[in-house]
This record gives structure tokens, sequence and C-alpha cells, in this order.
């Protein structure tokens, strides 16, 4: 006689910070390209190529979407990048 084991698989449940967010950066006129790029790497862990695409971006179309992922990223990244005051909204 066996001893019997019943296994359960539990479903993460979905919470608010689960859902998709994206990013957006805007455009100032106090910034250097520098600041933001550096920034960018910071809060994206991205390379200096791909924050100074985000960059150019933002300058030349006035806002850029850097990020896209779940909601609690986004906030960290948000929060990094508000970090000297550029602005960014979050949208879900």
């Amino acid at each position: 006689m066996g001893i019997g084991f019943e296994t359960e698989v539990l479903e993460k449940d979905k919470t608010d910070l689960d859902i998709p967010a994206k990013v957006v950066l805007y455009d100032d006129d106090w910034h250097t390209f520098d600041e933001v790029i550096e920034q960018l790497m910071k809060a994206l862990g991205c390379d200096y190529l791909t924050a100074e695409k985000y960059t150019m971006e933002v300058h030349t179309k006035g806002k850029a979407v850097v990020f896209e992922g779940d909601f609690e990223e986004a906030l960290k990244v948000a929060s990094i990048l508000e970090e000297i005051d550029l602005s960014v909204e979050i949208f879900i």
C-alpha cells in the first residue's frame, strides 16, 4: 500500500501590476542629449546606441515609446527617468 500525493497547479492571479503598459518620454528644452541618453541607459539597462536612438526620436518627433512591458516594470522605468525631471507618461 503506497502513499498517494495529489498535485494542484495554481494559476498566478492577475493583478493590476501584470497588465501591459508603455512608457512615453516627451521632449523638453532644458535637458541635454547626454543627460537624456545617460538616464535612458540607467532606466532601461540599454546600451548607448539604443538610448541615443530613443533620444533622437524624442527630439525629432516630440515623444517616443521607450518601454513596453508590464505595469510594475513601467513604473520603475518611469520613476528612474523622472529622477532628473524628464517628462514621462505611462499608458495602459
